[in-house]
């Protein structure tokens, strides 16, 4: 990420999974719900989320030198795809993979660190094309 807008954007973006990752958590309370604990467990991520992406809009500045300028696109469009597939993911635990590899990215590019940023990176690419919603190549 090479400019405080683009780290702005990226916080949108994750903002935006947040809230698709909620509006997936009611509709898992709906017959047949899933398990208490599933649920509260989801909310905790949704929350985790939210500060991520709550803490990248504070940092801008600071992020837009970190060094992620590679990854840069390829993070965007995973992002950008990520909160429409939230949404339409049909199993919990396909949800709760997606998430976890979510704040593993938000926690990478937060912490400023892009030597950590591809696991989780590519993890959600391989998930995005598994569930038929692949990000173009870039």
């Amino acid at each position: 990420m090479n400019s405080a807008t683009d780290i702005e954007t990226l916080a949108g973006q994750l903002s935006d999974c947040a809230n698709a990752l909620h509006r997936r958590i009611l509709q898992a309370m709906r017959p047949p719900a899933a398990a208490q604990a599933q649920i509260q467990a989801l909310f905790g991520r949704e929350v985790a989320l939210r500060s991520c992406a709550n803490g990248l809009y504070l940092d801008a500045a600071r992020l837009a030198a970190s060094g992620l300028d590679p990854a840069r696109q390829q993070v965007l469009a995973v992002t950008a795809r990520a909160q429409l597939t939230l949404e339409r993911i049909q199993h919990i635990k396909d949800v709760f993979d997606f998430s976890a590899e979510l704040l593993a990215l938000g926690a990478a590019i937060a912490s400023g660190k892009p030597e950590h940023l591809l696991r989780p990176l590519e993890n959600l690419k391989h998930q995005l094309a598994a569930l038929g919603h692949a990000p173009p190549e870039g």
